[in-house]
């Protein structure tokens, strides 16, 4: 088969495509002719050899990838034949291996992909929309809420939006350049302003007048997210899933506020991701049934940038440079 192999930690470029051998599924495994890889941010940081939620590689070469759909064309022994044939999609946790042509995963890690939803949207909905699924359990959205979202051209920042505004709030999206807001402006944002511009604040306390952001979901940090954070009104939440930067010279920093400035703005801030999200979701399994059935019936709708396989260094670096809009998906 042919996958992307990482030989030495570093830049994009160390991503080849090349031929290996075929993976054979363990017992209580599944083989997958995949169809769709997800690209997640976290790859890009195990590929330059950081650590983050998951380790960075014990042994090189490796095949990076944990969000995965296809086919199943073998069984490993024990396994339910009934697997045989279906269309499925897996995260596969702390083993990766997706990004190839063939990959193996735990029988138990598999969904069943609903008729209704391509592989490509159930790889964004088994990574991207367990995360985004996750993240609102710790806040209630309704009408009389104004959500800030700072990225909300990315993947888990079109799904917020999508989300936010069934619930019938009013929601604000900030997006980085023209092409990006006009198509947060189509997911359905009631503002959406451009964060490279310095006005941006101005426009939204403009287009809010006397009422005030009661939530931001935040992944950018830095001065873009205390912008963002300075539009809450008292009561208001500053949920952080990530820090991945966007215009401003502090951005890709964390964004942090003591006990005392909290009390003396009344507000919160936590992140959600990790531990504090295992406490709050309990079974990532029932996240993932969940944004499968969102995204089958049309309530949810994950957007996607395909690259072939064999470009995934470019998609690694349209990445990290913020150039995506979507949950970037490698097609073999």
């Amino acid at each position: 088969m042919h996958a992307i192999r990482l030989h030495t930690f570093g830049p994009a470029e160390n991503l080849r495509h090349e031929e290996t051998d075929d993976p054979v599924p363990a017992p209580g495994q599944v083989r997958i002719a995949v169809t769709a890889v997800g690209v997640h941010v976290l790859d890009t940081a195990l590929r330059r050899g950081e650590r983050g939620p998951f380790p960075a590689p014990a042994e090189l070469p490796t095949i990076p990838g944990r969000e995965v759909a296809g086919t199943v064309d073998r069984l490993g022994e024990g396994t339910d034949p009934a697997w045989l044939g279906k269309r499925v999609v897996a995260h596969l946790g702390m083993a990766p291996g997706g990004y190839a042509e063939l990959a193996v995963a735990d029988a138990a890690r598999l969904h069943e992909i609903p008729p209704a939803l391509d592989d490509a949207g159930a790889v964004a909905m088994i990574g991207t929309g367990r995360t985004t699924l996750g993240i609102l359990r710790f806040t209630d959205l309704g009408p009389d809420s104004v959500a800030v979202v700072t990225a909300a051209a990315g993947g888990i920042g079109t799904l917020l939006v999508q989300y936010a505004k069934n619930a019938g709030a009013t929601v604000i999206g900030l997006a980085g350049g023209p092409r990006k807001v006009a198509r947060v402006e189509r997911n359905g944002a009631d503002l959406a302003v451009d964060y490279t511009l310095p006005t941006w604040p101005r426009q939204v306390r403009a287009y809010l007048r006397d009422r005030t952001a009661t939530v931001v979901f935040d992944s950018v940090g830095g001065d873009t997210a205390r912008a963002a954070v300075d539009l809450l009104g008292k009561g208001g939440q500053h949920l952080v899933y990530g820090w991945a930067g966007a215009s401003g010279p502090h951005d890709g920093e964390p964004l942090t506020y003591t006990d005392e400035e909290l009390a003396a703005r009344s507000i919160t801030s936590e992140s959600v991701l990790g531990p504090a999200m295992l406490r709050k979701a309990g079974d990532l399994r029932t996240l993932e049934l969940r944004s499968l059935a969102e995204a089958a019936a049309g309530r949810l709708r994950p957007a996607v940038q395909r690259f072939p396989l064999a470009e995934a260094a470019a998609a690694h670096r349209a990445l990290e440079t913020r150039a995506t809009m979507g949950k970037v998906v490698l097609v073999p």
